[in-house]
């Protein structure tokens, strides 16, 4: 495999053929393409791109680069979601626990953080003992009786891409459309689904921040998923400001607890309830959006929702008594209010500042082998438009020691931007689209 040509071909802004991408991916998979030439293709590809056709062989060629859960035996739909990253975006750990407690069966593979963003496997193992890299054996095993496992991409699965998504943080080109679809979909094709759900953030905590171009990355997964005989339908939801009111590890996780015990902040509740509607439509569960948020409701009113994560914590060799008592999970030793410095109006709530900032207070990862500490992050409770006096809480601040609190109070005074009058923020769900197109999204609908 001359890797070298291929990047001069793509540099030059010429094609990679299907067998090309096959070789290549496999040899990278196999060490025998070092990382700074695959280092040099992406670069070339985030500046160049790829066309559909090139985007198609490259996800299949990570695809088959591994091995694929085997799911054809269960009598239920199957459906996963994928966010494309925010911050406070704790919307899986909620989801898959009440999906599969409405009868859809969720394998849903999940990553960590990457950028500024938090990651699903990171919150999930701030819970004392769960464990997320389960063999694909085991997971098909936890599907059948539970119709659901949490579990982060294993060795087994799309090896070639699990090389490159960490070459990609290491490299700047996170952003690349056509690299996120290829990534995201060898991932979920993987799995077996017979339908998928994309939460396609927009506004400036996103990696791509730009409505077009949010649009356009959603429509390239659904064109890679009808190629594979998968439906998918993808919402656009805003990330101009944290979602629901925890950012941090085992903060989020607390109140994805309080979520499914039905005392979810509003935002939190609306965008998991629209996407587990398209989630249980797809799976067959619903009829319709309506109905199936019905079902949802009841779920997280009756306790089962809670229940089925219980379960799936136990499963997992979590301690399932954290949803009784999330005081068992890791603790921050420090926690301070940070208050308001003048009165006016919360005109912004800067998603990116707060990523950074977790992870300066140990929350995330500056290098792949860093240790992620669970405890640390913030709790807002200001939003965008709230009116505020001088002296009153804003946010509170969870570190692991004084130096931390006060690296979060310098966070948060750059984050959370006060003026005499403010523009209102994005829509908290802008944006439906589906192989027939795009369209506003449409609560009733």
């Amino acid at each position: 495999m001359k890797a070298r040509s291929l990047i001069e071909r793509k540099r030059n802004g010429g094609r990679i053929s299907p067998a090309e991408w096959r070789v290549l991916m496999k040899a990278y998979a196999a060490g025998d393409v070092p990382d700074y030439q695959m280092a040099a293709l992406a670069m070339a590809i985030y500046f160049v791109g790829l066309d559909h056709d090139e985007i198609v062989a490259l996800t299949n060629a990570m695809l088959e680069s591994g091995a694929t859960l085997s799911l054809d035996h269960l009598t239920v739909g199957r459906v996963d979601k994928h966010s494309t990253g925010g911050v406070g975006d704790k919307v899986s750990l909620v989801l898959a626990p009440l999906v599969a407690a409405c009868g859809v069966a969720v394998p849903m593979m999940s990553g960590r953080g990457l950028g500024h963003t938090g990651g699903t496997l990171d919150k999930l193992e701030s819970i004392p003992g769960f464990r997320t890299d389960l063999t694909l054996a085991r997971a098909t095993k936890q599907l059948e009786t539970l119709g659901c496992a949490l579990i982060g991409q294993t060795s087994e699965i799309a090896p070639a891409d699990r090389k490159l998504y960490a070459l990609r943080d290491a490299t700047s080109t996170v952003e690349s459309i056509p690299l996120i679809a290829a990534s995201i979909m060898s991932k979920k094709l993987a799995e077996g689904l017979t339908g998928l759900v994309l939460d396609v953030k927009r506004g400036s905590g996103a990696f791509l921040p730009e409505l077009d171009r949010g649009l356009q990355l959603a429509q390239t997964m659904i064109a890679l998923g009808a190629d594979h005989g998968c439906p998918v339908v993808a919402l656009l939801t805003a990330m101009d400001r944290p979602l629901g009111r925890a950012c941090g590890n085992a903060i989020e996780v607390e109140e994805s607890i309080a979520a499914l015990r039905g005392e979810g902040p509003a935002d939190l509740m609306t965008v998991t309830y629209a996407l587990g509607a398209e989630m249980l439509v797809l799976g067959g569960a619903a009829t319709n959006r309506n109905e199936a948020r019905r079902r949802m409701e009841v779920a997280i009113s009756s306790g089962r929702a809670a229940r089925k994560f219980q379960e799936i914590i136990e499963a997992q060799g979590g301690n399932p008594a954290v949803v009784d008592d999330p005081g068992l999970l890791p603790q921050a030793a420090e926690c301070e209010l940070y208050l308001a410095p003048r009165g006016g109006v919360v005109a912004q709530v800067e998603p990116r500042a707060i990523g950074r900032g977790i992870i300066a207070l140990g929350g995330g990862r500056t290098r792949v082998e860093d240790t992620v500490d669970p405890t640390v992050g913030f709790v807002i409770t200001a939003r965008p438009g709230d009116v505020v006096r001088a002296g009153e809480p804003l946010a509170t601040v969870f570190a692991r020691d004084a130096a931390g609190v006060a690296s979060g109070r310098a966070t948060l005074l750059k984050a959370i931007r006060l003026a005499d009058d403010a523009d209102p923020p994005l829509p908290l769900i802008s944006h439906r689209v589906t192989e027939a197109g795009a369209e506003l999204w449409d609560a009733d609908a």
